[in-house]
């Protein structure tokens, strides 16, 4: 079964999230990691960098959020991907992780970056449902975590940008959703 390792408050319940959806059995091992059980031997063994989320399925170790999503997509997605459909979840899977993310929880860099990055999004989902076009696929749940973070942790105001704030309510009304990140919330 595949092991999923992860804290409290980590990324781990993005890749949580997309193991719902995909109705993936897993096993979520939580570690304390006020306690530094992320630091020891045996989770070393695991991600020698010491972070989570990472996972274990049957010998194969990964790490990295974004890494472990792409994996989950081309193991147990229901569609297989030709090379350029790969780049682009790639792409988008990046983007959440490398700009998203750090361009909006990054107060330094919020008030410049926050117009950038939301406003080709809100354009783009403004005309299609998902960010790929009408079929949801991991790309929402790495994009769509993060945004969904702003108003659970940042509280920021998102009024110029409507299609994004649908697409948050709409994420985190996804059942998968409620059971990883929501039950968190």
């Amino acid at each position: 079964m595949l092991k999923l390792y992860g804290g409290a408050l980590s990324r781990a319940s993005i890749v949580q999230w997309y193991l719902e959806e995909l109705e993936v059995t897993y096993e979520f091992v939580k570690l304390d990691l006020q306690a530094g059980e992320h630091r020891q031997p045996e989770y070393l063994a695991i991600n020698p960098i010491g972070k989570v989320p990472a996972i274990v399925d049957g010998d194969f170790k990964l790490w990295e959020s974004g890494a472990i999503l792409l994996y989950l997509a081309d193991k147990y997605g229901k569609t297989s991907l030709a090379p350029e459909e790969r780049a682009v979840f790639s792409q988008w899977v990046l983007f959440a992780n490398a700009s998203l993310g750090p361009g909006i929880f990054m107060e330094g860099n919020r008030e410049r970056e926050m117009p950038i990055l939301l406003t080709p999004l809100n354009e783009i989902l403004k005309e299609q449902p998902f960010l790929l076009g009408n079929e949801f696929t991991v790309v929402d749940v790495a994009v769509g975590a993060i945004l969904s973070y702003i108003p659970i942790m940042l509280k920021l105001d998102l009024s110029a940008y409507p299609a994004v704030l649908n697409y948050i309510k709409r994420m985190s009304e996804r059942p998968a959703f409620q059971k990883s990140i929501g039950a968190r919330a």
